[in-house]
């Protein structure tokens, strides 16, 4: 080859450009096979009937088509690649021209392999023609290329092996260089282990020396690939095995090592299997073939425990050596090359797990091919690439000045001391030493941006140049300008291209393409307790896989990466989660010991322990008292809340190791995921505490959830020293969604089941008079009956309950409440009209001659459906007192929380009264104050509930009219209620038996907001009202009927529980209408019945 042609054929630009293209073109082909082997994306016009014809021609007679067809895109990889044939021999000492020939050699046959699979090949490339010759009126000029060349590879390696013939000697000679790299290489963990393989601390002496190398880039060039380049190479160049023996032994190394080797992604050559195939086709190849059987046994036998040793040898190495340079950063310059090689090393033995995996479906140890401890080894190899990349400016600082003060000097040498030096490669030469010589250490103080591309593409082309048969200059006669130069490439890539160099080593975007051993492994590392800290090494990894798309290929990876993330961060946190309230239990489990209701016998063992002491019962064990559990004799016993702790620690450890990451341009937050996760089991986790049965209408006291959900949330605040998760934050986020109706996921809060229990159990059963509610007790109580309510009501309603329910709900929770319980009021106030408008008319005559005792005789009998009005009244009166007391829980608990905000709203609420500022927005101040929990004289929950009931078709003036009648039906059917037996006065309860004590707060507050709602005047309504009352009430004192004036006292207090209960109304008006000397008779009358019956029968 003359010197002008050595350079006009530019091999070194070839070569980086067909290896890129042939990248891509194998990739397309990959997508396309994936694409129409996939029912599910296989391209419609495969499964038309209508095309079946069409395909079926274009197979049967390709590659002379001449129909017309749809179209898809193809390209032809041996239009690309064919300059292959017209490439010098590579040498040992040019390492980037070898490896680019070798890697071409191997992409070219990986694409005819490939293209040898695709099943639809033929009717793909006929059906691009016909469409190409439709749209441009011929047919693609390169299609009867490719055509014939589909027909010649169908057997391919046959066509393979004949095509390679002339270039033997190369790729012999290139695959031979391999040799002695490989046989050092190719090494089981004790080999490695005896030669204190990356191990720094081995030689102190030598701590600080500089990781060195003949050729710098063959210490971490991955085993995978020379495995291929010589099992490929010596299939497509098998005449060499007979003729050389050091060929043969370098072949059966290879071929001990791996079962598999990768063509692209997860497609893959069963080695032994196409090489006994190949060799048992050809003639005098049966030692050949014997050779392949006998290898395939070892590998079978030994090659997965051999890797499974490397793994266990790199976890304890490696683990050394991260902590080493983590402590010591400093030494990264030096050893920068120990760090590159144990990243390759680790990536080559987990793509080796990850492939095998995949693909050894029968095995006799099936453990060589999973592994529990992959995680941590996953996780190292991210530790290291984040040392590099945080301790990139200490690195650039050491290499920065190896380069100048070393490096630029020794080729200058070498450079002079060359007997045969072209004008080209002079010009080259210059070139290194004068970028090298303008080196300082400044540029890296102020963070100038290195580009070593165009010397490194110059060092290529040296290469190319001296390297071909018959040029002045041949590199292999000056072997140490070849060390000198590979030495200074590796220094100049740590300037500029460390995360290259950081993809080339330690990329494992292989996981994309084999997700289901990659899920294994997962799986199998979470049940791994001592690998739990290392889980996050999964979801780390699928920020890789955005490296393996290609520019040809840019749709090929969608959204797989992100959905594996997701998957293996919400599975973390899942059993993060699992085990946060699994510890909340047991801390729930020991506060629940010290709710009173556990004191009893505590209590009776103390009064009786001056007594014999009695044996405990079979099947009784004694109660631990609560603490005992805090009480340890041996330390190496572990209880349960020590597992949980540990299990909690481990997984904290993963969530927090990095705050976020990126995976295809969406930003990941670990500690997110346990925050979601956390929301959602904590609300359902409150709402189980209550223990809801809506069927037998069953749930927990305010005040025992409220003590669980203490010791909840307790522990929840002190996640802080086990995660970075914001606790206050989930803690306010969970608790205000249980004060609404549905939390975030639509599910049912405490605020829903509490509010339903509340109406349809508690106050249900008050209607029917199961329930009483006592003034004494300020709490609704239960009346023994038989086959009545499973629940004491004032374990549910007292004071206590009250202000835990306000805890537990908060004010908008009891808002959720309120607003039902005026619905239900409303409901009641819209029968209550109903019954008003039956008896309009004798109502309207009644109230007009109220003062005529000879018409109200004739009159009252006309009303009817005065027992209903009366019990409904009385409803409406339980369910104003239930919600008045849950009111006045609310603002005990909002005065301890806010003080400094309750003042005010007291101060402006008492500022404001009805009767002067009604019209001047007292509703609103009012609206404030209920919120907080204070009560007020005019409610405007009700004012807001009533005003919906207003009916389009009656005017303002008929709702007024029909509001004063009901006042009108109420006071003349009080004497009712002196016939019910049940309406004795009790002073036990401090009320009535049939809860009519309650009428006094539904006539004070709905009178308030129905004449609130028509802008009337309150007092003076109550006092008409109170003055038919006590018409009504007296003339039953005339009533000759002792049985329908049986309680006439007890109901005679109804006047005075009317004024206790209204600011409008005053004892001094109740005196002028009812004598305050019947009230006094009346309270010394029931007292008087009340200590008689105290009294013993004799």
């Amino acid at each position: 080859m003359t010197l002008p042609s050595i350079y006009q054929h530019k091999f070194a630009e070839k070569l980086t450009i067909l290896n890129d293209r042939g990248k891509g073109v194998l990739i397309r082909m990959y997508n396309i096979k994936k694409t129409c082997s996939d029912p599910k994306t296989k391209p419609l016009f495969f499964t038309e009937k209508t095309m079946e014809p069409s395909i079926k021609y274009i197979n049967k007679k390709f590659p002379n088509v001449d129909a017309r067809s749809s179209t898809v895109s193809s390209s032809d990889p041996s239009s690309s690649l064919t300059p292959l044939h017209t490439l010098p021999p590579p040498q040992h000492v040019n390492y980037d021209f070898t490896k680019n020939y070798l890697d071409l050699v191997v992409t070219y046959t990986s694409v005819i392999l490939l293209l040898s699979r695709i099943e639809d090949r033929k009717a793909l490339i006929g059906m691009y023609n016909c469409a190409h010759e439709m749209i441009q009126g011929s047919g693609d000029p390169s299609f009867a290329r490719l055509g014939q060349m589909v027909l010649e590879y169908d057997t391919p390696f046959k066509k393979l092996t004949e095509e390679f013939g002339p270039h033997t000697k190369a790729v012999t000679s290139a695959l031979l260089s391999l040799h002695f790299l490989f046989a050092r290489r190719n090494q089981s963990a004790e080999q490695w282990r005896s030669n204190q393989l990356l191990s720094l601390i081995s030689n102190a002496a030598a701590m600080l020396s500089p990781a060195s190398s003949d050729v710098m880039a063959c210490e971490y060039l991955s085993l995978e690939v020379i495995e291929r380049w010589i099992l490929i190479g010596f299939l497509l160049c098998h005449g060499c095995l007979s003729a050389t023996q050091q060929c043969l032994d370098l072949w059966k190394m290879a071929l001990q090592g791996s079962l598999y080797l990768t063509l692209l992604r997860d497609e893959v050559l069963q080695i032994h299997k196409i090489t006994e195939e190949f060799f048992g086709s050809l003639k005098g190849y049966g030692k050949r073939v014997a050779d392949v059987k006998e290898c395939k046994e070892q590998a079978v036998a030994h090659s997965g425990q051999l890797h499974r040793n490397r793994r266990a040898f790199l976890r304890t190495t490696v683990r050394e050596l991260q902590a080493l340079l983590d402590d010591q950063p400093g030494l990264l310059g030096p050893k920068a090359l120990c760090v590159f090689v144990a990243l390759s090393l680790c990536r080559d033995e987990v793509n080796w797990l990850v492939r095998h995996a995949e693909h050894v479906t029968k095995t006799k140890t099936p453990e060589d091919y999973m592994d529990s401890h992959i995680a941590e080894l996953l996780f190292l190899m991210e530790q290291l690439r984040n040392l590099m990349r945080r301790h990139f400016p200490i690195v650039q600082r050491y290499h920065i000045q190896y380069l100048a003060r070393f490096d630029a000097l020794l080729p200058a040498r070498l450079f002079q001391n060359l007997t045969v030096c072209p004008e080209e490669e002079s010009i080259i030469m210059s070139a290194f030493v004068s970028t090298l010589s303008s080196l300082t250490p400044k540029q890296v103080d102020n963070k100038e941006k290195f580009d070593f591309t165009g010397l490194r593409l110059d060092w290529f082309r040296l290469q190319a140049y001296t390297s071909v048969a018959k040029a002045p200059m041949q590199l292999r006669e000056s072997p140490d300008v070849g060390r000198v130069m590979n030495l200074i490439m590796f220094h100049t890539k740590m300037l500029d291209s460390l995360e290259e160099l950081l993809l080339e080593t330690s990329d494992l975007s292989a996981f994309c393409f084999y997700v289901r051993p990659f899920d294994k492994l997962f799986a199998v590392t979470m049940e791994e307790p001592a690998m739990l800290r290392f889980a996050i090494a999964f979801p780390l990894v699928c920020s890789h896989f955005t490296h393996c798309t290609h520019s040809m290929c840019p749709e090929e990876v969608g959204s797989c990466g992100l959905l594996l993330c997701n998957g293996f961060l919400e599975e973390i946190a899942r059993q993060a989660t699992a085990c946060i309230l699994d510890a909340c239990a047991e801390q729930r489990n020991l506060s629940e010991q010290l709710l009173p209701k556990h004191c009893a016998s505590t209590i009776s063992k103390a009064r009786n322990k001056k007594t014999i002491k009695q044996p405990p019962k079979k099947g009784e064990p004694e109660r631990d008292k609560p603490g005992a559990e805090s009480q340890r004799k041996d330390r190496s016993v572990v209880t349960n809340m020590d597992k949980l702790h540990h299990v909690l620690s481990e997984l904290s450890l993963s969530l927090n190791h990095v705050p976020s990451f990126s995976v295809f341009e969406h930003t990941i937050t670990p500690a997110e995921y346990l925050s979601s996760h956390l929301e959602t089991r904590l609300n359902r986790s409150f709402v189980s505490m209550a223990s809801y049965n809506q069927a037998m209408q069953e749930i927990m006291r305010p005040s025992e959830v409220l003590a669980s959900l203490r010791a909840y949330l307790a522990f929840i605040q002190s996640l802080g020293q086990f995660t970075c998760v914001d606790a206050s934050r989930i803690i306010r986020n969970v608790l205000l969604q249980q004060t609404q109706p549905l939390d975030s996921n639509g599910e049912q809060t405490l605020t829903t089941i509490y509010t339903n229990w509340y109406l349809e159990a508690l106050l249900r059963q008050a209607s029917t008079g199961a329930i009483v509610l006592s003034r004494t007790m300020q709490a609704f109580v239960s009346v023994p009956r038989e086959g009545e309510q499973s629940f004491n009501a004032e374990e549910f309603s007292d004071i206590l309950e009250m202000r835990a329910l306000a805890e537990l709900l908060g004010p908008y929770g009891l808002k959720f409440l309120s607003d039902n319980l005026m619905w239900h009021v409303s409901s009641q106030v819209v029968e209550l009209k109903k019954l008003v408008t039956e008896n309009m008319d004798v109502l309207v005559q009644i109230r007009s001659n109220f003062y005529k005792p000879e018409q109200m005789v004739s009159l009252l009998p006309r009303l009817t459906s005065a027992e209903n009005m009366l019990k409904r009244m009385t409803i409406i009166g339980e369910i104003l007192s239930f919600r008045s007391m849950a009111q006045k829980g609310l603002r005990e608990v909002f005065s301890d929380r806010c003080p400094f905000l309750m003042g005010p709203i007291e101060s402006l609420k008492e500022f404001v009264t009805p009767d002067t500022d009604i019209k001047v927005g007292a509703t609103l101040i009012f609206e404030l104050a209920t919120a907080a929990g204070i009560p007020c004289d005019i409610d405007p929950a009700l004012v807001a509930a009533l005003s919906n009931l207003k009916i389009d078709s009656s005017s303002p003036e008929e709702e007024y009219k029909s509001a004063c009648l009901l006042l009108v039906f109420v006071a003349v059917s009080l004497p009712l209620l002196a016939s019910d037996p049940f309406s004795m006065y009790s002073v036990e309860i401090d009320g009535y038996s049939n809860n009519i004590h309650c009428l006094a707060k539904a006539i004070i507050h709905v009178s308030a907001a129905l004449f609130t709602i028509h802008n009337k005047n309150i007092e003076t309504h109550l006092k008409e009202f109170l003055l038919l009352a006590s018409v009504s009430l007296l003339h039953l004192g005339q009533d000759p009927d002792k049985l329908r004036s049986k309680n006439r006292e007890s109901i005679s207090l109804l006047m005075h529980l009317m004024v206790e209960e209204s600011s409008f109304l005053t004892v001094d008006m109740l005196e002028t209408c009812f004598p305050y000397v019947l009230l006094r008779n009346a309270y010394r009358e029931v007292h008087r019945a009340f200590l008689l019956s105290k009294l013993p029968t004799h």
